[in-house]
């Protein structure tokens, strides 16, 4: 039996007392006022209400000593990113290296693998691989359905997996941005409950309207908190709060839930209603194992200084102490390193863009040019005219217009070439094998050879992360899938902030380029985007030509 005093933080009934929690078996024995000197203060445990644990780089036991150190005591976490490239022996893998450590881990089915019939994966989850997932006891919801035009017109193969969670009584997580009016309507009527892709206020507002639960993100790229924080005390039930792709670094030099709960202060939000976002309501919308001091309930709960400063002390889960001063208190178990990867070397010839005899009237012909933004997922396009050399189409720094390619991890198909603005690199070149959502290689360079250089040592080291020129390159293994390392989560974070740095020295002005690459070949987010089989035009869902039509 242990006994805690302070100041506890009632997130059901919002209220604070000077108390006494006392803990026997994992449960909470005893909630009781009772006079003390005490002022840290005693509350629930946060909750991260949807993030892809692969984003962290580390395997699940890993990322949990990060987790835990922020105070987070549980997590709903779609497995998607592994599943696209492993199929249920990926999902299989994420669940027993969980049980590994001591974070509660709540698993969903992917729902979207491969997430468009429009790239290549290394797996697919067809309707009938879906309901027998579903049908497990530890996969307990279907995860983001990206493919919102697939439920808005009817698919077929959509429609039985949404049936499929409906039968066995699991709710459906949504992922639909920028989507409004009546396809919303449809796509919410489909038995979708939720959307973490909200980018502006007024489109979540018309989700919360329509009946959906809002998840506002704050990862390392996308970041939609300042957008839509206002949520949390206008629509307090309807709200949660997530991380869905965070970087190493961020989980610990930045934070997880708890520096969502800190802003929230400092923007004068009412601490309950961030408590009931970061705490109750995925709690409670997720059917979720996880205590809220309450009598009976599982012992998690966190520790911290004041609630405005918000310095977890002490984070408790089943009533054991697994973070104290500093410290995470447990270790995390070795795991076996797995991977799909088929890829042989590629050489210049391989991103040779050449202008064939009889075009040369192309060389005057403007290209469609995919526009990054930082820190969101969504890109513009724009044309512009080509840089040519020696008859065939290269990058052109001066002018922010670089040469990217995506060719399949999977086998050696040919590469795609395309170009992008504002990846600001003036030279060398970043490739990385996490690339959603089938993570095939993705690269873009000031040079031809900067772009093979990279992309040939992310072949050696069968994926992972690469930066730096032919003469110069630095790079991050990642063992597991190519998307995560068993290594301990400072040591990945250290090595991810050596290369970001060495991205902003070749020229990138993007807070997180890596991120903000990963997402260049997702192509279920608009508008255009580069895929392992072509450049997608993702508000037409085809394929289209680089060049203009005149």
């Amino acid at each position: 039996m242990k006994t805690f005093q302070g100041i506890i933080v009632d997130v059901i009934d919002r209220r604070q007392f000077k108390g006494e929690l006392t803990v026997e078996n994992g449960k909470v024995l005893r909630v009781e006022e009772k006079d003390h000197d005490s002022e840290q203060y005693i509350l629930p445990g946060l909750v991260d209400a949807h993030v892809h644990i692969e984003s962290s780089m580390t395997v699940p036991s890993v990322f949990a000593r990060m987790a835990v150190a922020r105070g987070t005591v549980a997590v709903v976490s779609d497995p998607h990113e592994i599943a696209n490239v492993m199929g249920v022996e990926g999902i299989n893998y994420m669940i027993e290296d969980a049980k590994k450590a001591p974070l509660k881990v709540c698993f969903g089915v992917p729902s979207c693998v491969p997430a468009t019939p429009f790239e290549s994966a290394g797996a697919v989850l067809d309707p009938e691989a879906v309901d027998r997932l579903l049908a497990r006891d530890d996969l307990h919801y279907l995860s983001e359905m990206m493919n919102f035009p697939g439920v808005i017109n009817g698919f077929p193969d959509v429609l039985a997996k949404l049936e499929s969670a409906k039968k066995y009584g699991k709710l459906i997580d949504g992922h639909a941005p920028g989507l409004m009016g009546a396809d919303l309507e449809k796509y919410v009527g489909a038995g979708i409950s939720t959307d973490h892709e909200c980018f502006t206020y007024e489109e979540a507002l018309e989700k919360i309207r329509l009946g959906m639960k809002v998840l506002i993100r704050e990862g390392s790229s996308a970041r939609n908190f300042e957008a839509l924080y206002r949520l949390i005390d206008e629509y307090p039930e309807s709200v949660m709060l997530c991380t869905d792709d965070s970087h190493p670094d961020t989980l610990i030099y930045e934070g997880h839930i708890d520096k969502l709960v800190r802003r929230g202060q400092e923007k004068g939000l009412d601490i309950y209603n961030l408590l009931r976002a970061a705490v109750l309501n995925p709690v409670e919308h997720y059917g979720l194992n996880v205590g809220l001091l309450r009598e009976g309930d599982p012992a998690d709960f966190i520790i911290v200084d004041d609630l405005e400063a918000f310095n977890v002390l002490n984070t408790w889960i089943d009533g054991e102490c697994v973070y104290e001063n500093g410290k995470v208190l447990f270790q995390a178990a070795e795991s076996p390193a797995k991977n799909v990867f088929n890829r042989n070397k590629i050489t210049a010839e391989d991103v040779k863009l050449a202008v064939q005899p009889g075009e040369e009237n192309k060389v005057n012909r403007k290209i469609r040019v995919i526009v990054a933004e930082d820190g969101e997922l969504v890109t513009g396009q724009e044309a512009a005219i080509p840089k040519v050399e020696n008859g065939s189409l290269v990058s052109d720094p001066d002018r922010d217009i670089l040469k990217m390619v995506v060719l399949s991890r999977y086998g050696d198909d040919p590469a795609q070439v395309g170009f992008i603005k504002n990846i600001g690199l003036k030279k060398g070149a970043i490739a990385s094998s996490i690339a959603h959502d089938s993570h095939n290689i993705i690269a873009v360079g000031a040079t031809d050879g900067d772009i093979v250089a990279a992309v040939n040592r992310l072949v050696e080291n069968k994926g992972g992360i690469v930066v730096g020129s032919e003469e110069k390159l630095l790079d991050l293994p990642l063992e597991v899938a190519g998307l995560m390392s068993t290594r301990d989560g400072k040591e990945v974070a250290a090595k991810y902030q050596l290369l970001n740095a060495e991205a902003q020295e070749l020229g990138t002005s993007l807070k997180s380029p890596f991120m903000t690459l990963s997402f260049m070949s997702l192509l279920v987010i608009p508008e255009l985007k580069l895929g392992d089989k072509g450049l997608f035009d993702v508000t037409k869902f085809e394929f289209v030509d680089l060049f203009v039509k005149e």
